[in-house]
This record gives C-alpha cells, sequence and structure tokens, in this order.
C-alpha cells in the first residue's frame, strides 16, 4: 500500500497486488468487492479484464490494482510512488 495523499489528486492511497493466474486474479477482484459491500463500500468503477493481466478496482479515496505477476513486473507502477509512505502493516 501506498499513501500518496501528498503527491497525487487521484486519490490517497493505491494498493497493488499479484496473483498467478487470470482466474485467480478475477477471482481476487470479486472477492475484494463482495467483502467491502458488505461492509457498505460501493466500488466507483471497475477496469481492466483477468486475460490482460490487470484489473483496477476504484474506490475513490483507495485505488487497487491487482495484477498477474507478469504484468506487475513488467509495469512496475510501484516506481511511480517510490517516494510514498508506505504505511506500516
Amino acid at each position: 500500500m501506498f499513501d500518496v495523499r501528498k503527491t497525487s489528486s487521484v486519490t490517497d492511497y493505491y494498493v497493488v497486488v499479484s496473483c498467478s493466474s487470470a482466474p485467480q486474479l478475477n477471482a481476487m477482484a470479486d472477492e475484494i468487492q463482495f467483502l467491502l459491500k458488505k461492509e457498505g463500500v460501493q466500488a466507483h468503477r471497475r477496469s481492466g479484464d483477468p486475460e490482460s493481466g490487470w484489473i483496477v478496482v476504484d474506490y475513490f479515496d483507495v485505488v487497487i490494482h491487482i495484477f498477474a505477476a507478469q504484468t506487475r513486473q513488467y509495469y512496475a507502477i510501484e516506481e511511480l510512488w517510490a517516494g510514498a509512505r508506505r504505511p506500516r502493516r
């Protein structure tokens, strides 16, 4: 997770995760949306396709990027936020 409140006008946090297959990527996106919806949090938008290796789920204040491992390595989007604070787990 990247805290980008001081560096981005788009969102407050970016979450970047990986999985190993297209079905797993789709299942992860579905489960995130299901669990958050149960808590009363509705996604604004979901973009991408499991076959492309990248799905983005936008919750305005938090944007979740779900990547296939190879796609994550190729795009290396973490480098965009290299200066962002990473909250402790």
